[in-house]
């Protein structure tokens, strides 16, 4: 609920409940699901190359993928009914979209990863999809960034200012 006598931005209110409530926007925590999965997968991946015995982590790294992928998709559907709340023709929408490419674009990489590890069993990860998954974090953590941007720099599902403001008063006893 906004406490001010003044509406705030649209892109900080939801397009939809489903997107979360205002000052609650489920997208970013979503996000943490692809992220772990695939930075675990690249760890698994790197580990690969030092154990005697990898078969464990390679698949493990695969399933990795897949769980980051679904989790992708998710983090996506609830990343797109917050880009609808922001006004077209802005800067703030603008990289909103180049976001959301990268992030989709990423996810298509680690899909055709995930399909180039099937039946690879022997030895450590091999490394075409070793250097997918590096390239697919790179335009991750780009995208982050973004992200970033888009929360903290324009506010976009981010509480008014005077609705964090309220966070700071003192409570009286």
């Amino acid at each position: 609920m906004v406490h001010s006598d003044v509406a705030p931005l649209p892109a900080k209110q939801p397009a939809t409940a489903l997107a979360g409530p205002y000052g609650h926007p489920l997208h970013p925590a979503l996000v943490a699901i692809p992220i772990g999965a695939w930075v675990a997968s690249l760890v698994f991946d790197l580990a690969s190359f030092v154990v005697p015995d990898p078969a464990f982590l390679v698949l493990g790294a695969r399933w990795l993928i897949a769980i980051g992928v679904l989790g992708a998709l998710a983090a996506a559907a609830f990343g797109f009914l917050d880009l609808l709340a922001i006004p077209s023709g802005t800067r703030a929408q603008r990289i909103a979209l180049v976001h959301m490419t990268l992030n989709l674009s990423a996810t298509v990489v680690f899909v055709v990863d995930f399909l180039l590890r099937a039946g690879h069993m022997s030895g450590p990860v091999a490394i075409g999809p070793l250097v997918l998954s590096v390239a697919a974090l790179a335009a991750v953590t780009l995208s982050g960034f973004l992200g970033g941007e888009l929360a903290y720099r324009y506010g976009v599902r981010v509480a008014d200012e005077r609705v964090q403001a309220s966070g700071y008063r003192r409570e009286q006893r």
